[in-house]
């Protein structure tokens, strides 16, 4: 597959992913990163909190805007920065729709940067963020 540069990509190209977070999602990411909050992890105690039962963990979430950003820039993109706003709890069984939409190509430098965005079943904004993205170019490959 031939590599992606920055001629690629256009001004609101858009791709999205779409996935149910389970029990599986949460267990393993908790074990990969050493976070066992509980909220995530004990359903007793998080069914007294004011979420009701247990949450994904932000991050686990937020990573599901990488097969949409991967979409619009791979091969040939490398992350370069993330932000993101946690907006809304994602329960266990929700079903999330990660969306990315470019909003800037640089032409000065190899860069695009892409709005993100994660909704639940409900429509409801449960994160937002931006990614930005170095394309990789003809001059990097002969280094």
């Amino acid at each position: 597959m031939k590599e992606k540069t920055l001629q690629d990509i256009q001004l609101g190209q858009r791709a999205s992913f779409t996935k149910t977070v389970t029990e599986a999602d949460v267990v393993l990411y908790a074990g990969l990163t050493g976070d066992f909050n509980r909220v995530h992890v004990d359903e007793e105690y998080a069914r007294n909190t004011r979420f009701g039962g247990r949450i994904a963990h932000g991050l686990l979430v937020a990573g599901f805007v990488q097969p949409a950003l991967s979409a619009i820039t791979t091969p040939g993109g490398v992350s370069l920065h993330y932000e993101f706003d946690l907006k809304a709890p994602v329960h266990l069984g929700d079903t999330i729709t990660a969306e990315a939409e470019v909003v800037e190509i640089r032409q000065d430098k190899p860069i695009v940067t892409l709005e993100t965005r994660c909704t639940n079943q409900k429509g409801e904004v449960v994160i937002s963020g931006r990614a930005v993205i170095y394309m990789v170019s003809e001059k990097d490959r002969k280094r």
